[in-house]
């Protein structure tokens, strides 16, 4: 129970989340105890708002992820497959980049893998939706049906993910030209 000097702080869900984007990108990592601490809110109503932390962690990750593809998507110059093949050289070339986001998977292999793939997690969800407009907005006067769209989109992100994240998938990097000459592939079934 609070005393009459205790002051509790409401904080909506919009805040917990760009906070804890503010923490990642500091510390490469969310800590819930040093989270609520400088959101000046208990760790209980921390998780009242955040309901986990991976759920949490999908968000931040999924903002992130978010940017990088904007980012990439606007400055594309080709059309087609070639356009699409160049937002994901752009986007994996930042998160190759990010060193928050890098120490991240090295530190928390288990956690970044339950969030960034599985299908609680809304990462992977999210990045097969964008992926979707990416090749709608690119590719939109190709005569494909919706299914077939939806199928390529998964595809392609997985093939993208399994080069991206062989660290997590406990495999050797795969050979970055075999990787787009597969997704290129992909791209071109349709």
């Amino acid at each position: 129970m609070a005393g009459p000097d205790r002051v509790r702080r409401v904080v909506s869900h919009e805040q917990v989340v760009l906070g804890a984007c503010r923490f990642f990108l500091q510390h490469g990592m969310v800590d819930m105890d040093r989270l609520a601490a400088s959101l000046a809110v208990s760790r209980a109503t921390l998780y009242r708002v955040a309901h986990s932390r991976d759920g949490l962690l999908g968000e931040v990750l999924w903002r992130f992820t978010e940017r990088l593809l904007t980012q990439a998507r606007q400055r594309r110059r080709h059309a087609g497959v070639d356009g699409v093949l160049e937002v994901t050289r752009a986007f994996v070339g930042q998160l190759h980049a990010a060193a928050p986001f890098r120490a991240f998977l090295r530190t928390e292999p288990d956690t970044a893998a339950r969030v960034l793939f599985t299908t609680s997690g809304v990462v992977h969800r999210r990045v097969v939706s964008l992926q979707l407009d990416i090749l709608r907005e690119v590719h939109g006067d190709r005569p494909w049906s919706a299914g077939s769209l939806d199928q390529m989109a998964y595809l392609y992100v997985r093939i993208i993910e399994s080069a991206v994240y062989a660290e997590l998938l406990g495999a050797a990097a795969p050979d970055p030209e075999l990787v787009e000459r597969a997704a290129r592939a992909v791209l071109q079934s349709g």
